[in-house]
């Protein structure tokens, strides 16, 4: 199976605090793969790393990131430029953060559009059509002249999922593309994703905190806890049988249908990137602890096929 995106050992830090240890995240083409963890982990910064979009005050210090086999640490401003929109497409949080509020939805379908195709503005306008009918979004001439502000959250992921088609993007990063959604809408975004996923052989990276959403689209699932991956695995694999206590303390946190059976949390806070937590940074709030995990950083190593986990509890 073909790889598009690869990252390697990569290591981003704020000054002289870490936020990123080791990473590494192999995605390959036409998956679905979820980064899941609590809020502050670094899902999303490792996202924008991959875009080259991480703030000016974050450094990365070691690593690559491949896409397709090319490192984009190494490409110039220009040539991201290029790439971003185009062949990599990001959904954010909140699409207001990447829709202007003074322009018509039709007008930044069609410069978005023009910028990455040479393409006549009639030809734009016809693609800016097709792909709004892609995403379903109803009454398609009379949309083309509203305003991001008249659109319903939901409706505005669909238009940030149309540019992403437009351009044929062939990755997709969705960092928590359904948060402030509600359950109806979040479906409705995650099966259009879906779609797009099977009909066009898209791959994308889904950043997420909701393990219950994931479940339900994940080829692939790893699993960050304080800067580290520290669980990755098939999504078959994962819910069947999860190896570390974090995702074992995660799974066990999500709601049931058996109404008898209370819901278990994991005791204490995610660590900021300021505390210095020898050893295992999930040791403070691990049932499992040993005498090792307060010394040593456990490596991710693979337990069984294509089942990584990095703890010293067997």
């Amino acid at each position: 199976m073909e790889n598009i995106l690869e990252i390697r050992d990569l290591d981003l830090f704020f000054d002289k605090y870490q936020a990123l240890y080791n990473v590494n995240l192999t995605l390959g083409k036409g998956k679905l793969h979820a980064l899941v963890g609590e809020s502050g982990c670094g899902k999303s910064m490792t996202a924008m790393s991959v875009m080259r979009l991480i703030p000016k005050t974050a450094k990365i210090r070691n690593g690559k990131i491949l896409f397709k086999g090319e490192n984009l640490l190494e490409y110039k401003e220009k040539q991201m430029r290029e790439l971003r929109g185009n062949r990599i497409a990001l959904i954010p949080q909140d699409p207001m953060t990447s829709l202007n509020p003074l322009y018509t939805i039709g007008n930044q379908l069609i410069e978005a559009i023009r910028a990455h195709n040479n393409v006549s503005e009639r030809q734009a306008l016809r693609k800016a059509k097709e792909v709004m009918n892609l995403v379903s979004i109803p009454d398609i001439d009379k949309k083309l002249n509203f305003y991001p502000h008249e659109f319903s959250g939901g409706m505005k992921q669909r238009i940030i999922i149309a540019m992403a088609l437009a351009c044929q993007a062939e990755l997709i990063i969705a960092d928590e593309p359904t948060t402030a959604l509600d359950v109806t809408i979040q479906k409705q975004i995650m099966d259009l994703l879906d779609e797009i996923k099977k009909e066009f052989g898209t791959t994308i990276l889904l950043i997420s905190h909701d393990l219950a959403l994931v479940s339900n689209y994940a080829d692939n699932i790893s699993v960050m806890y304080a800067g580290h991956i520290v669980e990755e695995a098939t999504a078959k694999d994962f819910f069947q049988k999860p190896l570390h206590p974090y995702s074992i303390a995660l799974i066990n946190s999500l709601p049931t249908r058996n109404p008898a059976l209370k819901l278990k949390t994991i005791e204490g806070a995610p660590p900021s990137i300021q505390e210095n937590i020898s050893g295992c940074k999930f040791h403070p709030r691990c049932d499992f602890c040993k005498d090792v995990c307060t010394t040593k950083v456990p490596e991710l190593t693979e337990r069984s096929s294509n089942h990584f986990s990095a703890c010293w509890v067997k």
